[in-house]
């Protein structure tokens, strides 16, 4: 049975704020206790007020900030000699460095995070970060290595009743049966995932569960009009809660929906915008998805084919110089599918 959920990265004289509180209300609270707690000198508030600052600035897309924030949180834990508050303060900078594109950073800070999480007595933080070492490795195409792990972590998510964490490692092993074409079973996870984040309003995690439903929906069954439906219901949730990332991921993903759909010019309109939304918030992997989407509308729409297989070619360079292979492996699909390499054969 599955309590409400709560946003354990919210501490100290911040831990009555709600998981679906809006991010700039998150920040505008943090910013006032952080500023209060350095003036009376309390460095494990300022430590745990900062940590609210660093994360809703990264979900809010500024990079910057949310640099500044996490180390400064981390160096205040230090000052005051909280393991576990150091422990968040490197989960929330390995998770920043994984939403940057700094795969090794990410793996090498979240490690940090989970044994200082150990070692401070502090299972939250260590769940946490080692969920952040599943994603990263996940995000990257690593399924068979990152798959226990996911699983492990789902069982003890359930064993303590978090439905925030159960619902983040249902949606990961959902996504990687969605990656490797098991339809029916990401479906049935995402649906799960989506029932649990109601019940205990998440309203974060039924966005995310929402987009995944609309994925299988448009891919599985062609199924356009209940896609765009379930898109929009979450893209609610992330304006309500000014979620920038998770709605430029709900924009790229109606964008799929448009173009699985032969709608290649609002397909074409929507990578446009979420290629924007990740450009200004310095997101690598959201920007090269939304390139491959917008080259792949624009050459359905007359664009040149020898620069489209050009741009193919550097877009799938550019994401496993990344390190994002699942990523690199659509770019190079997309030239069998736009006939292209066959082309360049002849």
């Amino acid at each position: 049975m599955y309590g409400k959920a709560f946003a354990p990265e919210y501490q100290g004289t911040l831990a009555t704020l709600s998981v679906n509180s809006s991010l700039t209300d998150v920040l505008a609270a943090g910013t006032e206790e952080l500023r209060a707690a350095e003036r009376a000198g309390r460095h494990g508030e300022a430590a745990r007020s900062g940590l609210a600052v660093a994360e809703a600035h990264r979900r809010l897309g500024r990079i910057g900030e949310a640099d500044r924030a996490w180390k400064a949180s981390y160096r205040a834990a230090r000052q005051a000699g909280d393991t576990a508050a150091m422990a968040w303060a490197l989960w929330s900078g390995g998770t920043l460095a994984r939403q940057r594109g700094s795969f090794a950073l990410a793996r090498r800070l979240l490690r940090l995070a989970a044994d200082l999480g150990e070692l401070g007595g502090d299972v939250v933080v260590r769940g946490y970060s080692l969920a952040g070492l599943a994603e990263t490795g996940r995000i990257q195409g690593d399924y068979e290595a990152v798959g226990r792990l996911h699983e492990q972590l789902l069982a003890e998510a359930r064993r303590r009743g978090e439905a925030r964490h159960t619902v983040w490692a249902l949606e990961g092993i959902a996504q990687i049966h969605r990656n490797t074409g098991s339809y029916d079973t990401a479906y049935a996870l995402f649906e799960e995932a989506a029932e649990i984040a109601a019940r205990a309003d998440d309203r974060r995690g039924h966005a995310w569960a929402l987009r995944g439903l609309a994925d299988i929906v448009s891919v599985r069954d062609g199924d356009t009009t209940e896609a765009l439906r379930l898109l929009s219901e979450a893209e609610t949730a992330c304006r309500a809660m000014n979620l920038s990332s998770a709605l430029a991921y709900n924009h790229k993903m109606r964008g799929n929906v448009l173009y699985r759909a032969g709608r290649y010019e609002e397909a074409r309109d929507l990578y446009e915008l979420a290629l924007s939304e990740f450009r200004a918030m310095g997101e690598p992997r959201g920007e090269a998805l939304s390139r491959l989407g917008l080259v792949k509308s624009r050459a359905r729409l007359g664009r040149d084919r020898a620069a489209t297989s050009t741009e193919l070619t550097e877009l799938a360079q550019t994401l496993g110089r990344i390190g994002l292979r699942h990523a690199q492996q659509m770019a190079e699909r997309a030239q069998d599918e736009l006939g292209l390499r066959t082309e360049a054969v002849r």
